[in-house]
């Protein structure tokens, strides 16, 4: 599609109409230094949709009858970069802290709850077989963005996205693309079976869901203001099992939050039984 007469600058006053818009959605704090980016990723699609500017594709998502091209912006704004076994401490301390005193007899159910396209579940998914084997254990991954999540379902990733994986575990559960898929990997159906994939709103989430005993939030809490933070804690914590534990990103902390959890080790978290 050629994009026509896409607009490159937003003005001061059409930040703050975004930044209205996908705060009540989905409780995206977009700061100043955001600009450039919304800019860059909107223009293009309001080019696409030959609009006049920013403020009339705000008056089209925002209206009603424009919640297919919302949930398109919200997509294109919020996608954000991850990769396969991002941060390896944490399943250093999944794999000698949590599974190697797993009880045999009971299940293990991890919430990836900021998946993107679904290399942290994967990751997390080729831990548990390597430990856990076949014994009872399953994967729930969610994300806001509709458009990751197909990604992630397929399981289907170029061969420069596995660079991070361990080599025993790309030789145990990818397949390398042959023929149209050549540069590609896919993940097993084994640990693809394992994972089910659905869009949440961390703000709103749903009442019955979980319980769970790890819930990976990571590297997604700094993408809103201190009370969106505590109010999605705090929502992601009532589906945390007594005694689970809760991750956030290394960059990220809990500290001085009023939020029912103990700190195990920077960035991990255990609700109090």
């Amino acid at each position: 599609m050629t994009v026509a007469h896409a607009p490159t600058s937003l003005s001061a006053d059409e930040l703050k109409l975004f930044q209205a818009l996908f705060k009540d959605q989905i409780g995206l704090h977009l700061s100043e230094g955001k600009k450039a980016l919304i800019a860059a990723r909107l223009g293009k699609r309001i080019g696409e949709l030959e609009l006049g500017s920013f403020r009339e594709y705000h008056r089209l998502i925002s209206s009603r009858g424009g919640e297919a091209e919302r949930q398109y912006a919200i997509d294109l704004v919020t996608t954000n970069e991850t990769y396969f076994f991002r941060e390896t401490k944490h399943f250093d301390f999944v794999r000698q802290r949590i599974l190697a005193r797993w009880p045999a007899e009971r299940p293990f159910n991890v919430w990836s709850a900021a998946s993107s396209s679904g290399e942290e579940a994967y990751s997390v998914a080729m831990l548990l077989h390597d430990v856990l084997g076949e014994r009872d254990w399953s994967i729930f991954g969610s994300d806001i963005s509709q458009r990751v999540l197909a990604r992630a379902r397929r399981g289907l990733y170029p061969m420069a996205r596995g660079e991070k994986i361990p080599p025993d575990y790309l030789r145990r559960y990818c397949l390398r693309g042959q023929g149209e898929y050549a540069g590609q990997f896919l993940v097993s159906k084994a640990l693809r079976e394992r994972i089910t994939f659905s869009q949440l709103n961390l703000t709103a989430l749903p009442q019955r869901l979980g319980p769970f005993d790890l819930v990976l939030l990571r590297n997604v809490i700094i993408y809103f203001d201190l009370p969106t933070k505590i109010n999605v804690v705090n929502n992601v914590v009532r589906h945390l099992k007594p005694g689970g534990y809760l991750f956030v990103g290394h960059s990220e902390s809990l500290h001085g939050m009023p939020v029912a959890l103990e700190t195990v080790v920077p960035s991990v978290y255990r609700k109090p039984h």
